[in-house]
């Protein structure tokens, strides 16, 4: 008997199909794959990095490249990996070079939010192109078989019809009108390839951190000129890293009192103003502290705009493990600061209460800031109705309120007044007020908080080498989703040393502990 007569029936036609099968998964794989690539390197997106509008594209060179326009001069630094990325900085909000300059020595002492930031915006590039790259391998595929076997031999036999020869030089013509060849451009201003690293730009009399010692610089005429600047940056940046690392560092041995059994802890900010160099001071404080939430009564920026999303990358980025609520400030302009949070992650409250893990949670943006979304649709509300409201609001929770967040003290007033919650938290005076404690209409006894300035802000502006008034951050503890007592932190300025204040025991029944301390 023959062999093939001892093979099942159709076993041919099935490993032919599945020859075929097989082919076309490598097909579809390697097309995928090479327009997944094509697709991700010519990939680009629109972010505010470092204070600029910025175009940020992939590379697989290796280096954060920063192209810094037409007055300073680019960066480079290596990443570790093999992807790299292109940044091109364009227009920002600064009145001198000097001024820029400054900024970004501040920035760069604190530059996980951007770094953040730009990676994110790769790997979202890249998931990206992986799905385009997927869907359009299978376009060979599916044209082959849109075809089929009959249609394809006909086009083969039909190659040498005259018909095909006029189609594909018309083809060939359309090309080249549409692509113009013989247009002519100016050529491009030519930039030096040549990167030097910054110590040695520097020069040996211009100490520079280690931390930086593998950032390179196009070495070109324009850069030399403006290597004062350049010095001045790398000045800055070394006084912040210096203050700022040492106030951190500090932190973590601070004699805090510690939540004990079934108490949370709220670390407590406010008035940051753009001080981005105070973030990691403020998480080592409540690392120490053992908080686990973290509110934010506002003015993280001084003017609300744009630019400024390096603050609020910034602060996101220290907490982003957390759960955090917060309310915009009064130099928090418009909906801008508290709509850019609420994309990332926050709970940006707007007037109703909400659930948190300290209980029921009340609070709204500053009524100056004009960012009151959609709780209040009328435009020109005053302050004094955002006070009745939020006070209307309280009264009439189907729980008490624990906590209400807002930027000033004063949209609190009525309704502890009227006995409706435990505890207002704010900001808004640089200096710490309180804790105060009122006892409502209702016999309900309520307490009055304000934090200072987190940021150290003079007035609106914080950003610096180091604050440039004392900041404080501020501690809250609640057992069984009730406040029950504060603590204030200190860092002075400018000897850099901190300040721990006593626990202040909040009662919230019967009459106030002797000295309101514990």
């Amino acid at each position: 008997m023959s062999p093939a007569r001892l093979l099942p029936a159709g076993r041919g036609t099935l490993s032919h199909r599945g020859l075929r099968l097989g082919l076309g998964v490598l097909v579809w794989l390697v097309a995928s794959v090479a327009i997944g690539l094509l697709v991700f390197l010519h990939s680009s997106r629109s972010l505010i990095v470092a204070s600029h509008d910025a175009t940020v594209r992939p590379t697989f060179s290796g280096y954060a490249v920063l192209r810094t326009g037409p007055v300073l001069p680019d960066l480079r630094i290596d990443t570790g990996r093999r992807i790299g990325v292109d940044i091109t900085l364009g227009k920002t909000v600064a009145v001198s070079p000097g001024q820029l300059v400054e900024r970004y020595a501040v920035m760069a002492a604190q530059p996980q939010g951007q770094v953040d930031k730009v990676s994110a915006a790769v790997q979202e590039m890249a998931v990206s192109a992986a799905l385009r790259g997927a869907v359009l391998g299978f376009v060979p595929m599916g044209l082959w078989l849109l075809v089929g076997r009959q249609r394809r031999r006909q086009l083969v036999t039909g190659l040498h019809d005259r018909r095909t020869y006029a189609v594909a030089v018309a083809l060939v013509v359309g090309a080249v009108v549409v692509w113009q060849p013989w247009a002519e451009e100016d050529p491009g201003v030519e930039l030096s390839n040549e990167w030097v690293a910054l110590p040695t730009f520097l020069g040996p009399e211009i100490p520079v951190p280690d931390e930086l010692s593998g950032v390179s610089i196009r070495n070109t005429a324009l850069s030399r000129e403006t290597r004062r600047l350049i010095e001045s940056a790398v000045s800055s940046y070394d006084k912040g890293q210096a203050y700022y690392r040492k106030a951190t560092e500090d932190a973590a041995t601070l004699d805090l009192r510690r939540p004990r059994d079934g108490e949370t802890v709220v670390l407590f900010i406010s008035d940051r103003h753009d001080n981005i160099g105070m973030d990691p001071v403020a998480r080592a404080i409540g690392d120490r502290a053992g908080a686990s939430v973290v509110f934010d009564a506002g003015d993280d920026t001084s003017t609300g705009e744009p630019w400024e999303t390096f603050s609020l990358d910034s602060v996101t980025s220290a907490f982003k493990d957390l759960p955090r609520y917060s309310v915009a400030g009064n130099h928090d302009h418009g909906t801008f600061v508290g709509g850019y949070l609420a994309k990332r992650g926050w709970h940006t409250l707007t007037g109703s209460v909400v659930d948190s893990p300290v209980g029921p949670l009340l609070g709204v943006p500053d009524p100056r800031s004009s960012g009151l979304g959609s709780w209040k649709d009328v435009n020109g509300v005053s302050f004094d109705e955002v006070e009745s409201q939020l006070a209307d609001e309280a009264c009439s929770a189907d729980e008490r309120v624990s906590t209400v967040l807002v930027h000033d003290a004063t949209l609190g007033r009525e309704l502890l007044d009227r006995g409706c919650a435990d505890l207002v938290l704010a900001g808004h005076l640089h200096v710490v007020v309180g804790p105060t404690r009122v006892v409502g209409e209702n016999g309900e006894i309520g307490y009055s908080f304000t934090t200072g300035t987190t940021g150290g802000a003079a007035y609106a502006v914080a950003v610096g080498t180091k604050p440039r008034r004392d900041a404080t951050i501020s501690l809250v503890t609640y057992r069984d989703q009730r406040p029950v007592g504060l603590q204030t932190i200190t860092l002075q300025t400018p000897n850099g040393h901190y300040v721990v204040g006593r626990f202040h025991e909040l009662v919230l029944t019967g009459s106030e502990p002797t000295g309101g301390q514990s």
